[in-house]
């Protein structure tokens, strides 16, 4: 990380920072970060709901912001009809970072359906290693963790230290509830990914997301079958315990 970075790593504070974050309006947090961290700056999506409220606020902070998105090969139709729309409609370019392997590169080496026999290999090869990528060169990266999508995320802070990465990790709609997100994709007629009218609530890969088995957990569509529940992006970070009355 460079020294000329306004927040440094080693001299934060993460749970007062959290604390005064916590504060702030989505359109505030994300000024805050444009200031901070500059064209040093990353989102990386997955055009999530989550991920688009973010989105639909930080072009109107910043629209030459950079936004990634990593394409494992294995995304649904419905995801790329969706990551089109979303360039149509904020006129902006994804970047894109794909895996060193194709998916007839990945057979090959590995295998037919490495994603039912190891998918921690297969999340590893197709999300993992393309993420350093993805965030080579910033100090920050926006990601659309919210607390209530698993027992998980349940801690996750709106500002940690990304350990995998070396920079900050920001998660601005942390303390947003599902609810309030699709209130304001309703509200503001925001594209979304068409699969959710059919029940699916976290979509990822074709091969390892199915509708959620538990209502009540968001996450319970992928890798149904299986003690994972992430693909390995989302490390743990400085735990934060939300401020109570």
């Amino acid at each position: 990380m460079s020294p000329s970075t306004r927040l440094l790593h080693s001299n934060v504070d993460y749970v007062a920072l959290n604390r005064q974050l916590e504060e702030l309006t989505l359109t505030d947090f994300l000024r805050w970060s444009v200031v901070t961290f500059g064209e040093r700056l990353v989102q990386v999506t997955s055009f999530g709901p989550t991920g688009i409220v973010i989105l639909d606020h930080l072009v109107k902070v910043n629209p030459d912001v950079r936004v990634v998105t990593i394409d494992t090969g294995f995304l649904f139709p419905e995801t790329y009809a969706l990551w089109e729309e979303i360039e149509r409609r904020y006129g902006i370019q994804i970047h894109v970072v794909r895996p060193e392997l194709t998916p007839q590169e990945q057979e090959r080496l590995y295998g037919p359906a490495l994603w039912a026999l190891e998918p921690d290999v297969c999340c590893h090869e197709r999300k993992v290693k393309p993420m350093a990528a993805a965030v080579a060169g910033q100090h920050a990266w926006i990601t659309g963790l919210r607390r209530d999508q698993s027992t998980t995320r349940n801690q996750t802070p709106l500002i940690g230290w990304d350990a995998r990465y070396n920079l900050f990790k920001l998660s601005p709609l942390a303390h947003w509830t599902r609810e309030a997100v699709w209130d304001y994709i309703r509200a503001y007629n925001l594209p979304y990914n068409r699969l959710h009218d059919l029940g699916y609530t976290s979509i990822g890969c074709i091969h390892c997301t199915r509708p959620p088995a538990d209502a009540n957990d968001e996450r319970s569509g992928r890798w149904q079958g299986r003690m994972k529940t992430e693909c390995g992006l989302h490390w743990p970070v400085r735990p934060f315990t939300p401020c109570r009355e």
